[in-house]
C-alpha cells in the first residue's frame, strides 16, 4: 500500500478559498477508495467552524526552527470519511482571520514547511511520497532535500492549480526564515528576478510535477501563460502532466440536492425552470420562465474575466437577458457590480459573498454559465454548470477548453459554447449566438441533456493519480 501525504494550506469540508479546498478533499477520499493510505495535512486556521474543532485529538506538539527561532507546532487530528486529517496548530501564524493575506506569509508558510516533515516522525506516518499544492508547499520539496537526508527514500510530487500565485519574497528569507545557507543549496533554483519565489522551488526540487488540465499543462510552457517560469516548465517537460480535477457527485447533483427548491435530472428537464422562477423571486428579479438567465459564481478578480463582463453586462441587459452573480474579491470589480445590480434591480443581482447554498441555487436557476476567464488553469464552475443543466459559455483557455465541447449547429453535439480570444465583441456575440440555440427549446434541451450526461466525476482522474504514485514508487 502507498502511503501519501497530501501537503495543503487549505481543504474541504473545513475551509476554502476556491477550487483547491474542494480538490484536496475529494481526492483525498478518491485515492482511499483505490487502496491508497491517504492522509491530509494543513494549517489549522481559527476559522475552522468550532464543530470540527471541538472534536479534534491532540496527537503531539514539539518546536520547530524558523530561521534563528523556535516556535511552537501541536499536531491535532480528526477523521472524516474515513481521511486522515492532522492540523499544524500556532496561534500565532493561524489564529487570524482569513487564510490567506498577511505581511509575515512567507513566515507563515515556512514554519508550514517545516512543521509538515518534523511532523511526520512524530504521528508515527514516514509517507512513500509527500503531494504539494501550490505556492504554499512549494518549498518542502527542497527543504526535504537539504536538510533532511534520512527521508532521502520520500518522493514528491508539486501540483500547479495556479501559476500566477507563485510566492515571491525577498531574498533574504533563504537564511532568516528557512534557515539555509549558501553553500547548502543551488540558489538557482530558488531565484526570481531577485527574489526568492516557493513557487519554483516546488518546481525544480519536486520528482514529478503536475497540473489541473492537460491544455494548461501546454499553455504554462509558454511566455503568454508561463508567468515567466515558462523556460523551466519547458525544461521539465518529462515529468509534468496535465490531470484534469473532477467534481464530487454526491454533492452536485440536481436530483438529489438539497439546498434546490425542485429537484430534477436530465429526464425530467422541464422541472429544471421552477428553479429560475423562485430565485427571481428571491432576488426581486422580474418573474418569468421565458427570461433567459445567465449565472456567474466566481472570484470577482481580472482572472476570471470580469473587464469583459463589465464592458458588455448592459448590452447584455439590453437584449432581455437577466444577469445573476455570486462572489467576493477586488473591491473596485465589487463596487461597479453593485452599482450596475442597483441601477437595474430588476435585471441584474450581485451578491459581493461567498455561500454554498445560493451557489446551488443558481446553478439549478440559470440557463447559461459564464466563465470568460483571461486563464483558467482547470475550472470546477463550468463542470458543476453541465451537471444542473446550465449551459456553459467559456473562453476556450486552460481547463475550459478541455472540458466544454462547441455547440455544432450542423450535428446537433456539443456541450456548451466557446470564443476563442480575450475579446468583449467575440463574447457578446456568442451570448447572441447561444441565445439564438436557447429560443429553440428542442435543440437547448438537447444541449441541456448532453451536458448532463457528461462525466466529470473523479474516477479517471484518481486512476490518472494513482498511475503517477504508482510510476514514482517504481511499482509500474
Amino acid at each position: 500500500m502507498i502511503k501519501v501525504l497530501f501537503a495543503v494550506s487549505e481543504s474541504a469540508p473545513f475551509l476554502k478559498s476556491g477550487g483547491l479546498g474542494e480538490v484536496i478533499y475529494s481526492l483525498s477520499r478518491e485515492m482511499k477508495k483505490l487502496g491508497m493510505d491517504a492522509r491530509v495535512i494543513l494549517p489549522k486556521y481559527s476559522d475552522i467552524s468550532f464543530d470540527y474543532q471541538r472534536k479534534m485529538e491532540k496527537l503531539t506538539a514539539f518546536t520547530v526552527n524558523v530561521g534563528w527561532r523556535k516556535q511552537y507546532c501541536g499536531i491535532e487530528y480528526l477523521e472524516i470519511e474515513d481521511v486522515p486529517f492532522y492540523f499544524v496548530d500556532n496561534e500565532y501564524y493561524f489564529k487570524r482571520t482569513g487564510m490567506y493575506g498577511y505581511y509575515d506569509e512567507a513566515e507563515r508558510f515556512a514554519f508550514f514547511t517545516r512543521a509538515v516533515i518534523e511532523s511526520m516522525e512524530n504521528i508515527d506516518f514516514i509517507p512513500d511520497v509527500i503531494h504539494c499544492h501550490d505556492w504554499h508547499t512549494g518549498m518542502i520539496a527542497p527543504t526535504l532535500k537539504i536538510d533532511y537526508p534520512q527521508y532521502d527514500k520520500i518522493k514528491t510530487i508539486f501540483t500547479i492549480h495556479n501559476l500566477y500565485y507563485q510566492g515571491v519574497f525577498p531574498y533574504e528569507i533563504l537564511g532568516d526564515l528557512l534557515g539555509f545557507k549558501a553553500d547548502q543549496i543551488n540558489i538557482a533554483g530558488l531565484e526570481f528576478y531577485g527574489g526568492i519565489s516557493f513557487m519554483k522551488g516546488g518546481l525544480n526540487f519536486s520528482d514529478i510535477i503536475t497540473t489541473v488540465s492537460h491544455n494548461y499543462a501546454e499553455e504554462i510552457k509558454t511566455p503568454l501563460y508561463g508567468e515567466r517560469l515558462d523556460d523551466i516548465l519547458r525544461s521539465k517537460s518529462r515529468i509534468l502532466y496535465g490531470i484534469e480535477n473532477g467534481i464530487d457527485y454526491n454533492i452536485y447533483n440536481p436530483a438529489t440536492d438539497s439546498f434546490i427548491s425542485q429537484k430534477y435530472d436530465e429526464e425530467t428537464l422541464d422541472l429544471k425552470v421552477q428553479n429560475k422562477i423562485r430565485l427571481q423571486q428571491e432576488l426581486g428579479l422580474t418573474k418569468g420562465e421565458e427570461i433567459p438567465m445567465i449565472g456567474m459564481v466566481t472570484r470577482l478578480v481580472k482572472q476570471k474575466g470580469l473587464d469583459l463582463v463589465l464592458s458588455k453586462i448592459e448590452d447584455i441587459k439590453n437584449k432581455g437577458v437577466q444577469v445573476v452573480i455570486l462572489g467576493t474579491g477586488d473591491k473596485h470589480y465589487e463596487e461597479m457590480l453593485y452599482e450596475l445590480s442597483s441601477k437595474y434591480p430588476k435585471d441584474i443581482s450581485v451578491k459581493i459573498l461567498f455561500n454554498d447554498r445560493v451557489a446551488h441555487i443558481i446553478y439549478a436557476a440559470s440557463d447559461i454559465f459564464l466563465m470568460p476567464s483571461l486563464f483558467e488553469p482547470c475550472g470546477l464552475g463550468q463542470m458543476i454548470a453541465s451537471k444542473y443543466g446550465a449551459i456553459p459559455l467559456v473562453r476556450e483557455t486552460g481547463g475550459l477548453k478541455d472540458t466544454v465541447i462547441p455547440y455544432n449547429e450542423y450535428t446537433g453535439d456539443g456541450t456548451g459554447f466557446s470564443f476563442q480570444n480575450y475579446c468583449s465583441d467575440e463574447l457578446i456575440t456568442t451570448i447572441n449566438y447561444a441565445l439564438g440555440f436557447y429560443s429553440d427549446k428542442d435543440k437547448w434541451k438537447r444541449i441541456m441533456y448532453s451536458a448532463m450526461k457528461l462525466d466529470n466525476s473523479w474516477q479517471k482522474s484518481s486512476n490518472e493519480y494513482k498511475k503517477l504514485y504508482e510510476k514514482i514508487m517504481g511499482e509500474k
